[in-house]
């Protein structure tokens, strides 16, 4: 507890959990509405929908190194035609975090686009109809109707999605190895390298029992929010 390291991986952890678990849900509520207003051609939209989720955290991690290599990367080939400088996506301290999360954020937010569409076809027709008569627009039956009925199934969606982004290992491991510095070391990445990498594994055993707290905690209110949903 007196290792400045470790709170600041964990305040990491914290941030970037808090990031990524708002994007997926922004995107997925957004994706998920276009869908549900979608008729045709909706399996195949799903389909495509689920390829980044069926793909492994190594895998995508792996591509998009390639793609945001600095030199030879598509995306700094494609900021140089449009007239943009490169950047260094992965090699900067001040961006390497939050282009880690963008990967994440376009791995996981399939995921919330699944659980929110299927609440979104679950929710029953007669207050729409019933707005409809009253004459409340499209806005008003989103913002009074939608989301409170929704709230069940999106409650459960991020305590899932926050379970799974304190757990992150595989995306910083691949990427960046915890760098530069220690910018990107989430709370698992610093137990890894303290166990492992610096041979001290008590520290490594506190730092994952933490971590394992945190997680256990959200797990309880996980099956807390669907013991309320019944």
């Amino acid at each position: 507890m007196s290792d400045p390291l470790f709170w600041g991986s964990l305040w990491l952890t914290v941030k970037y959990s808090v990031v990524t678990v708002v994007g997926e849900f922004v995107f997925g509520l957004g994706i998920a509405l276009m869908l549900n207003r979608t008729v045709r051609m909706k399996p195949v939209y799903f389909a495509i929908l689920t390829i980044p989720m069926a793909m492994s955290p190594v895998s995508v991690a792996l591509i998009w190194r390639m793609l945001l290599q600095p030199n030879l990367g598509i995306v700094n080939h494609v900021l140089e035609t449009v007239g943009l400088p490169r950047m260094d996506w992965l090699g900067s301290a001040d961006i390497a975090v939050w282009t880690m999360a963008g990967i994440d954020i376009w791995q996981q937010t399939s995921f919330v686009v699944l659980i929110l569409a299927a609440g979104l076809a679950a929710l029953p027709r007669d207050p729409y109809e019933a707005a409809d008569v009253d004459g409340a627009s499209q806005l008003q039956q989103f913002w009074f109707i939608t989301l409170p009925m929704l709230r069940p199934v999106a409650a459960i969606a991020v305590v899932i999605q926050l379970i799974n982004e304190f757990r992150t290992y595989d995306l910083p491991y691949v990427l960046t190895k915890g760098g530069p510095g220690t910018s990107t070391e989430v709370l698992s990445f610093f137990a890894y390298r303290r166990a492992f990498l610096g041979l001290s594994l008590n520290e490594g055993a506190a730092a994952a029992f933490v971590l394992l707290l945190i997680v256990l905690a959200m797990t309880i209110a996980f099956f807390a929010l669907l013991e309320r949903r019944r």
